[in-house]
């Protein structure tokens, strides 16, 4: 029994639509639960010194007493 067109199911939600949405809250999801961990895991650390005066006392040579040269 073919159906008129007057008696035609509603046509389907667009599936690109929900798709676009579904997407978007991934992305949005991720998004907060990397920044969680990070917020967790790394932001509690104090940050390394990184001045000029820091770097020059890490890679400058040693302040070690001289050795007397043995005759």
């Amino acid at each position: 029994m073919p159906m008129s067109p007057a008696e035609s199911p509603p046509p389907a939600p667009r599936p690109l639509r929900r798709l676009t949405l579904e997407l978007c809250l991934l992305v949005l999801a991720k998004v907060a639960l990397l920044a969680l961990i990070w917020w967790l895991a790394f932001a509690p650390h104090p940050r390394p010194d990184a001045s000029p005066a820091a770097i020059g006392q890490l890679l400058g040579p040693t302040s070690t007493p001289a050795q007397e040269a043995l005759p």
